[in-house]
């Protein structure tokens, strides 16, 4: 009972694994020009897995390496290489092919269901590995399946196996589109599969390969491959009753234990204007499973698209757009005067063509001046479509009828109205001079957080982008009145405003200590704010009797404790002791005196 609530659990964590691999065969990669394509590979089986009633079970081995050889012609240029292996099992994920470590780059797996069982595939782009090697032996070495397919050999599933698909172009081949599909689907008892994205032109040397892994040549129950509801086959090699059945298409070979590289003409069974084609396999009994599809149809066609790079002005409802026609991964030129429509949230603005034919795999670039119009808001869609000519509706057959398109969002840039910054008013620290703090003013005057402002000391620093300011919450104005000027950039568009840094004359203050000891501390009766500040101020300095012993104003130093009127006028010193001042600051806003008591000590 243990073991098989443990197996249960196995067969259930396996399950909800597997359900996030893709399963469905669909269209991975296309070409299109002078393709064409050809798989290499080989099993690791020593024999036929089956234990068909009357025949021996076959030892349960197999093997970790086998080779395959790749012989292309010398004229054959080697394109792309998809190496692709399969087993019994949850999955080896980690190989060599000729002695490089290969890494699964996607992975498949599928639950049997009569068994349940799991089964596995892997894929890896080795293109640059293929490209360098180029014709010669292939040994893949690695895929390690000896220790799980006990389980499978009474099952007649053990199996293990290797392919390359390798797509190689050739100038001498007809312009073609060359499909590569993958996935990982099963039989028995019947599986449908569309091929979607296919343009048939000329179905000439019209041609089907498959990659199928686990076939039987000895099983061939009610076995079949329909294209288009017509069952196919290439007797003796491949009989319509056993498609899969261990085989080799492109070398001959019957040994391919286990696993199929074959492919099919499919000229009658493909018709000209087919943009899909429906696959149907059955098998009564032969558990078979498709990993990759290969078409190879003619198609002589082009392929247009169009980008753009707009250059927007500042305050100016036309777009300078330099743009780009390309005719790539295409089978043929596209025709001069394709029409290119423009349009601006949906709306029709400006109509233009290409002007010359357009190889393939080349460009065409242009420049266009466009107009919008001034019922379209500042904010639009801007959409150019070739090959159509402001219906909707295209003149020149494609390759891809659904990528003639590119828009993008436009926002034409307009200067902002700014919103009027406040003067700033500072404490005036002699002939004018004031520090200011405007660092807020940044955010403050920005109208999208992606604005760049910056201030300037003058108009012309402005306009010259020189001598900014950098200090914006410790500024220094050595004379006031003083205007800031403030530039605000979107990227595009500018715009300026300023703002005026005055000061005024602060109430001054008074230090009412004096040691006059010449200890470079408190030596004099210091005022803070006052001289260059009050230019008309007196002061006056008297004893505790009243008696009037200094006087000074802006042009004469602060009082020391020596007098300059009164019996003193030799500038004697006074002695320690409590003096009273008067201040006198001359100034409208502050009419009263100042007046109270200091002190002086030696």
């Amino acid at each position: 009972m243990k073991l098989k609530l443990q197996y249960s659990f196995f067969i259930i964590i396996l399950l909800i694994s597997y359900s996030f691999y893709g399963q469905n065969i669909s269209l991975y990669q296309q070409f299109n020009g002078r393709f064409d394509f050809v798989f290499i590979g080989n099993t690791l089986n020593l024999t036929e897995n089956n234990n068909i009633s009357g025949q021996p079970i076959p030892p349960c081995t197999i093997n970790t390496a086998s080779s395959a050889t790749l012989n292309l012609n010398p004229n054959d240029s080697i394109e792309k290489a998809y190496l692709y292996w399969a087993g019994s099992g949850t999955g080896d994920f980690d190989v060599k092919l000729n002695n490089q470590s290969i890494s699964a780059q996607r992975k498949f797996g599928l639950i049997q269901n009569q068994s349940g069982l799991p089964f596995f595939s892997a894929f890896a782009d080795i293109t640059a590995l293929v490209q360098a090697t180029g014709n010669g032996i292939y040994n893949f070495s690695d895929l390690d399946l000896t220790s799980i397919i006990y389980k499978y050999c009474p099952n007649a599933t053990n199996f293990g196996g290797w392919a390359i698909v390798i797509v190689y172009k050739n100038n001498s081949l007809p312009l073609n589109q060359l499909n590569i599909y993958d996935g990982l689907q099963s039989v028995p008892d019947a599986i449908d599969i569309t091929l979607n994205s296919l343009n048939v032109i000329d179905n000439k040397d019209a041609k089907i390969g498959f990659v199928a892994w686990e076939g039987d040549k000895n099983i061939s129950v009610n076995e079949s491959v329909r294209i288009n509801g017509n069952t196919i086959g290439n007797p003796p090699l491949n009989p319509y009753n056993n498609a899969f059945n261990g085989t080799n298409s492109f070398t001959g070979a019957t040994d391919l234990y286990n696993m199929d590289l074959d492919f099919y003409n499919i000229e009658n069974n493909i018709k000209i204007g087919d943009t899909t084609a429906q696959i149907q396999l059955t098998s009564g009994q032969d558990f078979v499973m498709i990993n990759t599809i290969v078409t190879k149809l003619n198609s002589q066609l082009p392929d247009a698209t169009i980008a753009f790079d707009p250059k927007l002005e500042c305050n100016s409802r036309e777009i300078i757009a330099n743009y780009q026609v390309s005719n790539l991964n295409s089978t043929n030129s596209l025709p001069a005067a394709t029409p290119i429509s423009i349009y601006a949230n949906g709306i029709l603005i400006q109509q233009t063509k290409t002007v010359a034919s357009i190889a393939i795999n080349d460009t065409e670039n242009n420049s266009i001046t466009l107009t919008i119009p001034s019922a379209i808001p500042t904010d639009f869609e801007l959409k150019f479509v070739v090959d159509d000519d402001g219906t909707g509706t295209g003149i020149v057959a494609e390759l891809n009828e659904n990528n003639n398109t590119y828009s993008e969002n436009i926002t034409l840039p307009v200067s902002y109205i700014l919103t009027p910054l406040e003067n700033i008013v500072s404490c005036n620290l002699g002939t004018t001079k004031g520090i200011f703090d405007f660092s807020n003013y940044e955010e403050q005057i920005k109208v999208n957080p992606k604005d760049i402002v910056k201030f300037y000391p003058t108009m012309n620093d402005l306009e010259n982008g020189t001598n900014t300011i950098l200090n914006t919450s410790n500024y220094t104005a050595e004379t006031t009145p003083k205007t800031i000027f403030v530039k605000v950039d979107n990227g595009v568009c500018f715009s300026t405003t300023s703002f005026l840094l005055t000061t005024n004359n602060c109430p001054p203050t008074i230090y009412n200590f004096v040691s006059a000891n010449n200890d470079q501390k408190n030596d004099s009766f210091y005022i803070e704010g006052l001289r260059n500040v009050f230019l008309n101020f007196t002061l006056s300095i008297y004893n505790r009797w009243g008696t009037l012993i200094w006087e000074g104003d802006n042009n004469t130093p602060d009082w020391d404790g020596y007098a300059n009127k009164g019996i003193l006028l030799d500038h004697s010193g006074v002695p320690d002791g409590t003096y009273y001042y008067l201040l006198n600051l001359n100034d409208k806003d502050y009419p009263k005196p100042l007046a109270g008591y200091l002190y002086l000590i030696r």
